[in-house]
C-alpha cells in the first residue's frame, strides 16, 4: 500500500483561490478570519486542508480541490466525486454569529428529542407561572441558567466544545431549572395531537 502523500497545497492558496470564486455571505466566515475559523462550522480552531474531492477518489492537490474545516468538520464532510456536494454542506450550515454554530445545532437535537422548540418550552413555562413575559426577562432566564449547567456537563475527550447532544441535555436541565424557580411543574402536559408517531429517519 502506498503512503499517502501530505498535501502540498497552502492555506493561503486555497483562501486566495476561493476568495476569488465564492462569495463571503455563502460562509459562515469572512475571508479575512478564514485562516482561522471553520469555513462551516465559524468556529476560531486550528484548521485543516480538507479536499473536496477525496484523494481516494481521484482528488488533486490543488487549490480547487481544497476548503478549511476545523477537525470535526472535517470529519463530518462528504466524500464523493461531485464537487456540488461539499458546496451545498457548507452552505446549507451557513450561520450568522461565530461561536454559535454548536449551540444551535444543540436546539435542533433538542427539538429532534422533544418534538418542541426551547424558547416555545421557555415561553410555556413562562405562561403557566403568570409572569409577565417579555424579551429582556427570556433572555436574562435563558443566560443564567443555561450558564449554572456548564458545571453540570463535560465535553468529550478529543473534542474542542459541547457535542449537540450534551447542548441538548444542557437545555433541558436549564429548563427544568427555570421551571423550578417559577414554581411551575416540568415537563408540561401537551396533547399528543402533533406529536410524530414514527422516527423521521423512517419516514424519508
Amino acid at each position: 500500500m502506498n503512503k499517502r502523500q501530505s498535501i502540498k497545497t497552502t492555506i493561503k492558496e486555497a483562501i486566495d483561490h476561493w476568495s476569488n470564486h465564492i462569495d463571503e455571505s455563502s460562509l459562515s466566515v469572512d475571508w479575512s478570519e478564514a485562516h482561522t475559523h471553520c469555513w462551516r462550522c465559524g468556529y476560531e480552531k486550528n484548521l485543516e486542508r480538507c479536499h473536496i474531492i477525496p484523494h481516494a477518489l481521484g482528488g488533486l492537490d490543488e487549490p480547487a480541490n481544497i476548503v478549511l474545516l476545523c477537525k470535526r468538520c472535517h470529519a463530518e464532510g462528504p466524500n464523493v466525486t461531485d464537487p456540488e456536494i461539499m458546496w451545498d454542506w457548507i452552505y446549507a450550515y451557513k450561520i450568522a454569529l461565530y461561536e454559535t454554530f454548536w449551540s444551535i445545532m444543540g436546539m435542533k437535537e433538542y427539538k429532534f428529542i422533544y418534538q418542541k422548540g426551547v424558547m416555545d418550552e421557555i415561553k410555556d413555562i413562562i405562561a403557566a407561572s403568570k409572569v409577565s413575559e417579555n424579551p429582556e426577562y427570556l433572555e436574562t432566564l435563558f443566560n443564567i441558567h443555561l450558564q449554572a449547567t456548564q458545571k453540570e456537563a463535560s465535553i468529550h475527550f478529543g473534542q474542542p466544545y459541547f457535542n449537540s447532544a450534551t447542548m441538548a441535555g444542557r437545555y433541558r436541565m436549564m429548563l427544568k431549572e427555570i421551571a423550578r424557580s417559577l414554581n411551575v411543574a416540568f415537563p408540561l402536559k401537551y396533547t399528543n395531537e402533533n406529536k410524530p408517531t414514527k422516527p423521521w429517519w423512517t419516514t424519508i
